[in-house]
């Protein structure tokens, strides 16, 4: 449900970034959505529709780029997707520590 107002806030910045650039329509908004920043990829596609509509972003596309988590080995220093119950390096058996690969949230390009 939290992803209701954080939609809102991304049409509201790519219009201003639309009016800024004295552009009648944002085109598309390319977003980076990492599968552990606690934000819903399909949700945010659900309400930007919704919200868009009657806006500058109305039929707006909207892309989103998943970032999925990784881990680093803290033997061997290797990024890999961890595997079920498992923290086990595949490289070379070491242990995986989280990392910030996969808290990505962002905009990373508006097109008007």
């Amino acid at each position: 449900m939290h992803e209701y107002p954080i939609t809102q806030r991304i049409i509201e910045i790519a219009e201003e970034y639309a009016n800024k650039n004295e552009a009648a329509k944002v085109k598309q908004i390319n977003l980076v959505v990492g599968d552990y920043s606690g934000y819903v990829a399909s949700s945010i596609e659900l309400y930007f529709e919704i919200i868009a509509e009657g806006s500058l972003c109305q039929k707006a596309k909207l892309n989103i780029e998943r970032i999925i988590p990784k881990l680093k080995c803290s033997s061997c220093g290797e990024l890999f997707v961890r595997k079920p119950f498992s923290f086990e390096c595949p490289y070379c058996k070491g242990e995986g520590v989280p990392t910030k690969i996969g808290q990505e949230f962002y905009i990373k390009s508006i097109e008007v």
